[in-house]
Order: C-alpha cells, then structure tokens, then sequence
C-alpha cells in the first residue's frame, strides 16, 4: 500500500475534515501567488505521473486506449490549469458594485473568498479528469480538498494518491478510498460544498445526506442523453459526427449519446452508415488497443441484462460489426436496436455502455416531443445544418449542454460551464462558473467617516425629510 495512503488510512474521516478545516482557518485567503504555485506544482505531477496513470487507467479496465486516456482523462486536467493560470487574477478581484441613490454616498464591492473544505466524490469512468478537475477548480478558489476516490479502480487511485501526495500534505488535499459505507459517510460530512458526479440515483442519496448539514452541493449526473438527426443532414456526415461520443470508453460516459432519433425513411441507412463508419475506426475490437473494455464484470452483467431484456421484448438487435461480443475481456461492439419499446430497460434508465437505440420518427416535432417527455438530460445533440432547425430545438428543448453537428466536446470548454439540469444534475463547474461555485461572492459595504447617510432614515419616523426620501424613492 502506498505510504501516503497509509498515513491518510489512519485519521478518521471526521478527524480529518476538521484538520483540514483548521487548516484553512489558518489561511483563510490564500495569495494569487500561492494559488498559482499550487496549480503549477499539480500540473508538473501530472505530467510526471503521465505514464503511470495511463498504464493504471489499463489495468483498472482490462483494455483501454492509451489515446482515449490521454485525450479524456490527462489533456482536459492540463488545459484546465493552464486556463485556469491565465484567468485566475481576474476571477480573484473583487468586483465594483453600484450602490444606488439610496444608500449614497457609499461602496459597493463583492469579493469572492473560498468556501473552506470541498469534498470531491469520483465515478469510476474517468477517475482521473474527475477527480483532478474538479480539484484544479478548488485549488484555484483557495480551498482545501477531500477526495473520496471510486472503489472500482484501485490501480489508478494509488497513482492518484501517490502523485497528490507528493505536491500537497493532507491538511491541504486529501483522498480516501472505500466501498459503500465509506462514500454514505464522507456525503454525510459537513463539508464547505459537495460535488458529486455519478449516477441520478446515487446523487439523490448525496443530496439527502448533505440536506442534514446544509452543505451546498453540486451534482453532476447523467441521463439519456438524445441524438436528433434531422432530415436535412446526410446520414453519412451525421454518424460521423456521433460515432465518436458513442464509442469513446465504450459509451461509458455520462454525456455519451444514449439513443438516437432519425427519420423513419432513413433507419436503415443510418444502421448501415453505422457500421461503415465503426468498421473504418475499429475493424475488430477484441484485440484492438483503441478499443476499450467494459470495466468490471458487474458492468458487463448489467448491460448484457438491458440486451436481453430488449430481446426478449422484440427488439431488433445489429452489431455494429460482425465480430461477437467477447466475453472475456468485456468488449462489446455498438449494439444498434431497433423496434424498442418504452418497456424495455433500455429505454428507462440511462445505458453508460455499448448500447445504441435507434428510435424512428415522422417529423420534427414529434422528436421534440419524445425527448420533452422524458427528464431532461445531461447533454442534447442536433445533427443539422438548418439554422431553422437549429433555433427550433435549441427554443423548445431542455438539456445540460448542446453540440449541434458534434458529440461530448462541450465538456472540453474551458470557458463555459458544464452542468445538468433537474434529474441530469444541478449548478455548474469548468472555466469561472467553477471558480464562482467554490467560491462565496461577499458583499461588502462600505461608508466613509464624515457622511452617514443611513441616520436619515432610523427613528424617530416621520420627519418631513423622510417623507420626501419616502415619497421619492417610492415613485
């Protein structure tokens, strides 16, 4: 076991939220210089900790792409600093205010100052942008971090650990690692703000125990995230445009497109066109490197669960190449079905795997209307070049986020938040909105020594100067 764990093993949780509270007490405003050299210590570990997190990341799941780890896990924590460095003396200065007429002559400043302790609670689909991320925003708004790491990837949180460890003591950034019991305890907490990314389910039961503390917390969850692909675009481009947020990580992504609606005319050829285009990416799977595995069994068991239940109830399942699905190493090519029914597991909870359904229909309002009756989702994906079109479901849809003629790289955003809405998830991170929502925007006023406006108005009332004041201000 890694000795900084070792260390962090023996405090106890409660025990150790109040050391890190403590010490933040004892710096309650970290400088821009001791931010900046913080993040800038994070981003050399990370670069340093580049092979070992990758080839950790590979044996977590048995097969994942050394590129797909790279681009999805590595690159957005390296960007995210970099942003970060460049903006962070803006995002710190207070911001002037207007007082108004009525509480003349004073100022009116708001200062953002950090919240304290953060608790970061990490899914298992990218252990290391999800909990690093996260931890760069909380960083950058002076805050201390505890990080209660996935149970499902034990290789990569022991590099995650080793490499924290060797920037910051735990007083500063702490991780724990647990099954169940240990996750219910740490969202139990009285943390300064709880973000948690992770299934709608489980985000109910953080949210129900943050309640008991009045802890804010920010969900990042998931859903089922639509593709429309609207009658104008060819078929062609638009699989090409989706294909890649389906099959990166094998779908198991919270913003992964989880069923696609087309025009009844063109299902087939979007089935076709599917596998073209998966067949030019992958070819076979089983023994390709970019193609990645399904995590653990558990996983395995419960997507195949959700294809037999599709089959068992009529449903038309294609494979997206001729190759059967490989047990063994949990490899599944994209699993298109069609003729689904809202019965169907499939079609009821959100996929986060291999599965694609590919529901038919006759115009475009009607899949609007498909997708405005089901709870909104993390992310909402247009394939069309119609700006009509464009402007009619962006007007009359609800989502997280939106790419229009693209999948998943709005998560790539630095300057723009990234966040659900109702069931897919609540508040926002990445980019300022991070840096706003670990931080507490205090409104200061202030008066000057020889004009104090405010006595004008304390009792006794009803002064003829207060009434004109009165009269005034309330016209």
């Amino acid at each position: 076991m890694n000795t900084a764990f070792q260390a962090q093993a023996a405090v106890s949780l409660p025990q150790m939220l109040i050391n890190q509270r403590s010490s933040y007490l004892a710096e309650p405003a970290p400088t821009l210089d001791a931010r900046i050299e913080h993040l800038k210590s994070l981003k050399k570990a990370i670069l340093s900790y580049q092979p070992q997190l990758v080839a950790a990341l590979n044996a977590d799941y048995g097969s994942r792409s050394i590129d797909d780890s790279n681009i999805s896990d590595i690159m957005p924590c390296i960007n995210n600093i970099n942003y970060s460095l460049k903006h962070l003396k803006k995002w710190m200065k207070p911001s002037r205010r207007h007082p108004g007429m009525l509480l003349a002559p004073a100022s009116v400043t708001v200062q953002y100052q950090p919240l304290g302790v953060i608790g970061i609670i990490v899914p298992w689909n990218f252990p290391v942008m999800l909990s690093v991320g996260p931890l760069i925003t909380a960083l950058a708004a002076g805050n201390r971090a505890m990080i209660k790491l996935s149970e499902f990837t034990p290789a990569t949180n022991q590099v995650i650990i080793a490499m924290l460890a060797s920037i910051f003591d735990q007083n500063h950034v702490a991780c724990v690692e647990g099954e169940a019991d240990v996750a219910a305890e740490f969202s139990a907490l009285p943390f300064d703000h709880i973000l948690f990314t992770g299934s709608t389910t489980v985000g109910r039961h953080v949210m129900r125990s943050a309640a008991e503390n009045l802890t804010p917390v920010t969900l990042e969850l998931g859903g089922k995230s639509p593709v429309i692909v609207a009658d104008d675009i060819d078929i062609d481009i638009a699989v090409q445009r989706m294909i890649y947020g389906k099959c990166l990580n094998a779908g198991q992504i919270c913003v992964a497109p989880d069923y696609v609606l087309v025009p009844s005319n063109k299902l087939n050829d979007f089935v076709q066109a599917y596998q073209h285009q998966f067949s030019r990416m992958y070819g076979k799977i089983s023994d390709n490197k970019d193609y990645g595995s399904v995590i653990n069994q558990r996983q395995f068991d419960r997507i195949m669960q959700v294809l037999d239940d599709a089959k068992s109830k009529g449903a038309t399942v294609i494979s997206a190449n001729d190759e059967a699905i490989n047990v063994e190493r949990r490899k599944i090519p994209t699993q298109l079905i069609t003729h689904t029914s809202d019965d169907m597991m499939l079609l009821q909870d959100e996929i986060f795997g291999p599965l694609l359904p590919v529901i038919p229909y006759d115009n475009l309002q009607e899949a609007i209307d498909y997708v405005n009756q089901r709870p909104r989702p993390l992310a909402l994906y247009l394939m069309s070049f119609n700006q009509d079109t464009q402007q009619q479901v962006m007007s009359h849809t609800h989502s997280g986020g939106v790419c229009i003629n693209e999948t998943v790289f709005h998560v790539a955003a630095d300057d723009a938040p990234f966040g659900g809405i109702g069931p897919s998830g609540m508040g926002h991170y990445h980019g300022k909105e991070g840096f706003l929502t670990f931080s507490h925007a205090k409104t200061i006023l202030k008066r000057g020594k020889y004009f104090n406006t405010g006595k004008l108005v304390h009792p006794p009332y009803g002064g003829k100067l207060q009434q004109l004041l009165t009269k005034f201000f309330l016209r």
